[in-house]
Formats: structure tokens, sequence, C-alpha cells
């Protein structure tokens, strides 16, 4: 850039600057017209533009307080770029230099804009509400910017209730308005007022934009109503908004919150471009689905693609791993978060805290939990959680009693790590002042969750009979896993008779249900009634109920080897059953016993042997002592319940060859060590 320029034709550059964000050349205009002596008002407001927009607010600042004279748009200019550099504090400090300037330029609507968004950030409520004062006074709650960003800081600081009545209250309301109070209603989970304000908003605005599409799909997501959402997506396709990315990515996150993964994925295929939002957003409705492979196969895909993730990617990643308890794949997610830094985000070391532990590695967890300087509830409801499901209750109700010291106030999901603590402990008592009392003093309705966990505490401790006292009692929606909660118990402590009565009722409210059938089953077997077993099996044939095949995974050296009961595919399948036969004679040397009890009568004593050898549990657990070094711990995951025999068999294994076994069945983790189990013998 040669000679001196003119006025005009720095204004001229200077405004498409603003537009590009081309701070290189902004810095040679701005040398330029410092030497030329042309920095007047105009050109000073514009390069506070620039710089703010290419996040030089040092330099905006320079800019700003070397101007000897400054008008409105000096003061917005200034303010927004603190604003969108999320320094809302510096905005507001820029609002008391404006009160005191001696010309005192008339603050603006777009001014006041910025300072209430950055009340509303900062939680100013006091102040936000002088600015609604002024605002009302001077007449500027007519632009429409001005009403919605006071939805929001009332939304934000004062609830929805006061934001309703400023909905309310002002006049000309338009699709904007509609957009922010469905958007607040949801995020405080008032899923009825938002239709009710959906409904309102059918008739009197008739042209939506694709934000009022976003909010309105998120509703029908938070509200699975998929029937409504589909209504949607064709009015969508109607007004051509599906080639929006938002909207796309929208309708993705609607039917996978839905349940309907498929039509999920179908949305998802036909987006024309895909950025990081619509690939995170995939991949949460696979695992919300439970369809884990397949959202980690998206994951290697959108680095294919060229997408890299960013924290909530990995946050998704970490809990599809903690829905495998793929502790290798979540080993390699915990590297890379650390290398791309993603490690200081609180959301992505929540994921990491939920994957160890359902991974069974609760020291990893513990690990993360303690080096975090700064915790959210989900930090703590994680830890609490994480604890009871690896059988350290006394570990979690610590953690909890620290939560309280940290004046966290816990919610619905930590108490059900609080009452799964007390139910490892043993302390009956505990658990109902927390369920009777701690959780209604904080407002928090027990719910079948909870309710469950009391079921299984009282079973522990060999209350049956109060156990199903009290659901009969309770006024709760029982679900399947309460009343087998209740089975189960019976078996383990031969209550058969109250067995008899449970298992009746059990198939009354779910008759094809197969769990229940093979607890019924064993249950008779244990207590000698083969007669009643036989029976139980020829009622499942000819109702053409199976029993889904016990099959375990171990994942060795990032590749996953699979096996099922007596099952001879593996190319190592000889070693395994030598070394197999070798440490059952090992165990038999102190103490071990087949336990046979469960199989059928008239089979030979041998052949029932030969029949527990060889379950898939057992053959996992042997290949990880022969495929990893010595003194690594061994993680297996089983579809089915862990039987009895293998249970005692896998505590002696841990025993005579000094490893920890971690297998995690359909109902919890066993962390075998020592001899001993994280369950107590109870599950």
């Amino acid at each position: 850039m040669r000679g001196l320029v003119s006025s005009q034709t720095s204004l001229s550059l200077l405004k498409i600057i603003s537009k590009t964000k081309n701070l290189r050349l902004g810095k040679s205009v701005h040398a330029k017209l410092i030497i030329s002596n042309l920095c007047d008002i105009i050109e000073s407001n514009y390069l506070i533009d620039i710089y703010a927009k290419c996040g030089h607010l040092t330099s905006a600042r320079q800019v700003f307080d070397l101007m000897p004279n400054r008008n409105v748009v000096s003061y917005s200019s200034l303010m927004a770029g603190y604003f969108h550099d999320e320094c809302p504090s510096e905005a507001l400090s820029v609002l008391k230099i404006m009160s005191f300037d001696e010309l005192w330029p008339r603050p603006n609507e777009f001014i006041f804009a910025t300072v209430l968004a950055s009340c509303s950030d900062m939680q100013a409520f006091k102040m936000g509400q002088q600015c609604h004062a002024y605002v009302l006074k001077s007449g500027l709650s007519f632009h429409s910017y001005i009403r919605n960003v006071l939805l929001h800081l009332y939304s934000t600081c004062s609830g929805v209730e006061d934001a309703l009545k400023v909905f309310h209250s002002m006049p000309g309301v338009d699709v904007i308005s509609f957009n922010s109070m469905i958007n607040s209603f949801l995020e405080h989970g008032r899923i009825g007022d938002a239709v009710e304000v959906l409904n309102n908003m059918v008739s009197e605005i008739s042209q939506w934009d694709h934000i009022t599409y976003v909010a309105v799909l998120g509703l029908c997501a938070d509200s699975k109503d998929s029937l409504l959402g589909r209504q949607v997506h064709c009015q969508i396709i109607n007004r051509r908004f599906e080639t929006n990315l938002f909207v796309g990515s929208a309708i993705v996150d609607m039917y996978g919150k839905s349940g309907d993964s498929s039509s999920a994925r179908s949305a998802f295929n036909e987006l024309s471009c895909r950025n990081v939002i619509s690939w995170t957003t995939i991949m949460a409705a696979c695992t919300q689905n439970a369809s884990f492979e397949e959202s980690l196969k998206l994951f290697v895909e959108m680095q294919v693609d060229g997408v890299q993730p960013n924290d909530l990617t990995y946050t998704v990643a970490l809990n599809t791993c903690a829905g495998l308890a793929a502790l290798t794949n979540g080993n390699s997610l915990n590297a890379r978060v650390e290398k791309t830094g993603y490690k200081s985000h609180l959301i992505v070391c929540n994921a990491l805290i939920n994957m160890y532990s359902k991974s069974g590695s609760i020291e990893d967890a513990e690990v993360i939990f303690v080096d975090l300087a700064c915790k959210d509830t989900i930090t703590w409801n994680c830890m609490i959680n994480g604890y009871s499901h690896n059988g350290l209750g006394r570990k979690a109700l610590e953690t909890f009693h620290d939560m309280l010291v940290n004046e966290v106030a816990p919610t619905y999901v930590t108490f059900t790590g609080v009452l799964l603590a007390c139910g490892h402990l043993g302390l009956v008592d505990e658990g109902f002042y927390y369920v009777n009392h701690f959780m209604r003093n904080l407002g928090i309705s027990p719910g079948v969750e909870h309710h469950t966990c009391i079921v299984g505490l009282l079973c522990r401790a060999g209350l049956l009979d109060e156990a199903d006292r009290y659901m009969r009692t309770t006024h709760s929606e029982w679900d399947l896993i309460s009343w087998r909660t209740l089975l189960s118990a019976c078996q383990t402590h031969r209550k058969f008779g109250l067995g008899k009565k449970v298992s009746d009722y059990i198939l009354q409210l779910y008759p094809n249900d197969v769990g229940t059938y093979i607890l019924i089953s064993n249950m008779y077997a244990k207590a000698n009634r083969w007669d009643a077993v036989v029976k139980i099996r020829r009622l499942m044939r000819e109702k053409c109920i199976k029993k889904e095949p016990g099959v375990s995974w171990i994942q060795v050296r990032n590749e996953l080897n699979v096996f099922a009961s007596e099952d001879n595919r593996h190319p190592l399948i000889e070693k395994i059953h030598k070394r197999l036969v070798e440490l059952l004679d090992e165990i038999k040397g102190i103490g071990y016993v087949p336990n046979t009890a469960s199989v059928l009568h008239d089979v030979e004593e041998e052949h029932k042997e030969g029949y527990l050898k060889f379950h898939s549990e057992k053959l996992a657990i042997v290949f990880g002592l022969i495929s990893t070094p010595w003194g690594a711990p061994i993680h297996v995951i089983k579809n089915l319940r862990m039987c009895e025999d293998c249970h005692i068999a896998i505590k002696l294994f841990s025993k005579v060859t000094k490893r920890k076994m971690v297998v995690r069945d359909v109902n919890r983790f066993h962390c075998f060590q020592d001899g001993l189990c994280s369950c107590d013998d109870y599950w």
C-alpha cells in the first residue's frame, strides 16, 4: 500500500476488512491512518470493530482509550467485542465509562442488548432489572432483540415464571420470542408448558425460521414424541429447511432420543454437509439406543471424513466405551484427550470417571476424580455410583459426605448410588432414613430406582417378607427389575414358598420374560424340585421361549475374543482347555467342589462337572491368563448372570494366580482378588 490513503478510501477498506476479518491488512491501514492523521471517530470505530472481531481486545481498547471523542457506536463496538470474547464484566465496565462521558451519548438498543446479555452471563439480576426499567422508560422494548434478551435474562436469573410474565407483557411478540420461551421451558424441564407455548405459536406465527424448527425438534426429543417429530420433519422437508445443518442435526437428535436410531441414521445420511455437531449427534443417537459398536465406528468414520472431534464428541465416545466396558478403547481415548488438551474440560473428565467405573477400573476413576480441582454435581454422582456399582459401599458413603461438606446439592441420581451403598453395607435404618427423610427434605421424590434399592437392601439383609410387604404397600410403578430382585433373593436365601408366590405374580405381568423362567428353574433346582424344573423347561419350549446362550468376551491387544460355553472354535482352545483343567485341579486342592446343584438331576455327576467346566467366563478368564503379562488385571464381560460355580471357581483362580479378575455380568461387577469378590457373594 503506497502513498497516503484518502479518508474515503480508508473507510471503504475498513468496511471490507471488518467483513473479512483480515487482521494483517487492518493493522496496515491503521498505521497509514496514524501517519496521515486521518484517524477520526468513524475510522476509529471501524478499527475497534476489526480488532474485536479478530479477538485482539487489547488493541481495540487502546484505540478506544486514545479517542478524544466517542459516539454510541464506539461504546457498542467495544462492549460487543468484550461480550463475544466471554468477558461480560468488561462489557459492563465500559457502560460505566459511558455514563461518565461528558457528551453522554444516549445508549441505544444495541448497547442494551449487549448489557442485558452480559447481566445474564454474570447472573447480575439487579443490574439487569435496572436496565429493564430504563428500556421500558426509553421505549426500546419494541425492538425484538431487546425483548428476547430480556426473556433470556429473566429465565436465567429469576426463573421461567418471571420470563413468562415478561413474555405476556411485551408488545408485538415475534417468532424469536416464541423460540426463546420454548427453549427456556425446555432448559427447566417443563415440557408441558413448552407444548402450550408451541400451540399458541402455531396459531399466531405462520412463518417459522430454522431456529424455531431446532427448538420444536428439541421439544419433540425431550418429550420423546416421535409422532409430532415426524410431522415437524415433513413440514421441514416441504419448506426446504432440511438442508440447514442445524435443523438436520436436530432431526437426527430427535429420532435418536425417541428411540429410533434407524431413522436417525437415515436423516444423517441425507445431510449434504456434516460438521462435528452432526457427527456427534448421530454418535449420541447410537449410544442412547445401545448401538455402541456402531457409535465407535462412526467416531472413526468422522475422522476419516476430515472432521476432528471436540469435547462433546469425546464425551459421547467415552460413554460408548462405558456401555461396552471397553477398557482398552477407553484408555486410548484417555491418551487422546490428554494429547489434544480436552482433558481440561470437566465434561470429558466426568465421562472418563464414568467409563473407568463401568469398565471395572475404579482405581483409575478415583485418580481422575481426586486430581480434579473443580467438580460439579455430575462428577460427584459418577464417583458415588461408581463406588457403589463396584461394591465399595463405604467409599461411596464417604464421598457422599464429602459432597455435602463441599455444599454440592445431591440430586435424584445421587441417592441411587447412596442407597446401593447402604445395601452393600447392610445399613437398613440408614437406607430408610435417606428415602423417607433426607430426600423429601430436599424436595426429591423417590422413584422406582430408589424403591428398588430399598428392596435390594432388605433382601440382602435377609428381610424378604419385609421386602415383599414394602413392594405391595409402597405406591410405585414397580418394574421387572424390582420383582426380579425379590425373586433372586428368594433363591439365594432359599425362601422357596415366597419365591413361588413372587414368580407367579411376575409371570402374570411378564408371561414371556426368559430371565424370570431361568430364575424360577434355578430356584426349583436348588430346592431339589426336579419335577418343577422339568415343568418350567417344558413350558418354555411350548411358548418358544429360548434361553440366550451364555457368551463372554475379553479384549486383548485391541482384538476382541468371544467365547461361548463348550466353544471349540477359538484358535487357542486346546491350550485354554489344558490350562483350565490344570487350574481346576489346583483349586480342588484348596477346597473347590463343583457346584452341580442347578444341573439336571438325570445327568451323571461326571457329566455335570464336565458341563460346568467349560462355561464361557472360565474360558475367557483362562485365555486372559495365558495372553496377558503376569500381574496385569483381566477384564471379562458376560451377557448373562454369572453362575454360582463359576463365581466360586474364579474367586479361587484369583487366589492361586495372584491376579485381579474383573467380570461384568448382566447384574453387576465382580472384582475378584486374593480369593474374594467385591459382591460379598451376593448378586
